[in-house]
């Protein structure tokens, strides 16, 4: 596995190492001694998630304040999407700044995405179906939202030539400066 920090440096983007033939391929999805070694980050994921989308469709921004924060690690099993993470952490250098990957069944890549961050996506492809393991359960009373437009923001999502496919409670979210976020 290859871990490469991104430009807010704990989001980590994962290629797993896929062996292929004739057959077709086999990868390890996910080992806890792996990710270790690519990362440095020791970490008990205790929920598995699966969303599936069609194309257009954008769900997020979402976080967990403490004492539920989750650390995300995310992959897309099927089609692709555009995946974002957003920092905020109030104390941090790159608080409001995001970063963002492809991720895809094709390119079998994974995102590192630690507490304290905002997780969300685009649908790119006709479906997608989106699988995240998180470190923590998921508490309604600390689910929290980050309008996924805002202009302080300025998320560069993708043109697909549509108007994004939004939830109601995700229209309705806060922007950046009346958010909760962390310390």
């Amino acid at each position: 596995m290859r871990a490469t920090a991104l430009e807010i440096p704990e989001v980590i983007l994962l290629e797993p190492r896929v062996h292929g033939d004739a057959r077709g391929y086999f990868f390890e999805v996910y080992t806890r001694r792996a990710f270790f070694a690519a990362t440095g980050v020791d970490v008990e994921f205790v929920q598995d998630n699966e969303s599936r989308s069609r194309r257009g469709v954008l769900r997020g921004l979402h976080y967990q304040l403490p004492p539920h924060a989750q650390g995300k690690l995310v992959r897309c099993a099927e089609g692709a999407v555009f995946d974002v993470a957003v920092d905020l952490r109030r104390s941090s250098p790159s608080f409001g700044r995001w970063v963002a990957v492809e991720l895809s069944d094709e390119n079998k890549r994974q995102l590192w995405i630690p507490p304290g961050f905002a997780h969300g996506f685009l649908a790119l492809s006709q479906y997608a179906r989106l699988l995240y393991k998180t470190t923590d359960y998921y508490a309604p009373q600390c689910d929290r939202s980050l309008r996924y437009d805002d202009p302080t923001l300025a998320i560069a999502w993708p043109d697909l030539g549509i108007e994004p496919i939004v939830s109601d409670k995700d229209r309705a979210a806060p922007l950046l400066a009346e958010a909760e976020g962390f310390d």
